[in-house]
């Protein structure tokens, strides 16, 4: 891989996010694919002490609904393993979202506040305690920041003649983003049918060389920067641990 490779943004909101990253190989892709999912560190519920819980939900099963609620994880606050403590006490009739979790540590606190956890019908209440720990996706899917990640090659579009005037135009059809004379195009802009974008043209798809443009949706815990930048300095750590027991 080169150490000059160069990412730009294609589109990018608040959770998701298209960029382009350029004079890598396909196993760097791939591998800054994998520490997005596996490498980078969330905080999720790990375990719940259960005060009182007068619901129709066994304690296992809230436990495993707490335990899916993302937490906003500060870069960098915490090392792997350390906990913090929220709370939640909540009586029916209602619904208790995730947003009635209280926390001790004013950094982590639920991504989302709309996350049903159970509805209490009259007299029911739910009290209990639960420790977030901070672990990596590759411990367990919960603390798996990225949930949607994939990147394919940069293809470009090059037109190579007219079609013939009689001949039936098929639909062509390409999902992803192309390079055409030096402007990304995502293909959903011309309905992922070249023929849409070439109207009346003989066209050819190559795959552009060392270059991959990714997908990222996160679930709230990290921001996509965040997220992208703690991968690629997981691999630049396990790199270095390689080196360095290679010359011991």
């Amino acid at each position: 891989m080169s150490e000059d490779f160069d990412v730009e943004f294609i589109d990018r909101g608040d959770r998701e996010a298209r960029f382009l990253v350029r004079n890598v190989s396909p196993a760097f892709a791939n591998g800054i694919r994998r520490a997005i999912i596996a490498d980078v560190p969330t905080m999720a519920i790990d375990t719940i002490r259960v005060i009182e819980n007068s619901s129709v939900m066994f304690d296992e099963q809230i436990g495993l609904r707490l335990g899916l609620v993302p937490l906003t994880t500060p870069v960098g606050e915490f090392e792997e393993g350390d906990t913090v403590t929220l709370s939640l006490d909540v009586s029916g009739p209602g619904t208790a979202f995730s947003g009635d979790l209280i926390s001790s540590d004013e950094m982590v606190q639920p991504a989302d506040d709309n996350v049903p956890i159970i509805d209490l019908k009259d007299d029911q209440r739910l009290e209990l305690e639960a420790d977030a720990v901070l672990s990596t996706g590759k411990d367990h899917a919960k603390h798996q920041g990225g949930i949607a990640v994939g990147y394919r090659h940069l293809q470009r579009v090059e037109v190579v003649g007219d079609r013939e005037e009689y001949e039936e135009e098929q639909t062509q059809i390409l999902r992803g983003v192309i390079e055409d004379d030096g402007e990304l195009v995502p293909t959903e802009e011309f309905d992922h049918d070249l023929t849409n974008r070439y109207p009346g043209k003989e066209v050819e798809v190559h795959d552009v060389p060392s270059a991959f443009v990714f997908d990222v949706e996160t679930d709230g815990s990290l921001s996509i920067e965040d997220l992208v930048l703690e991968a690629v300095d997981t691999i630049e750590a396990r790199a270095d641990e390689l080196e360095e027991a290679i010359q011991l």
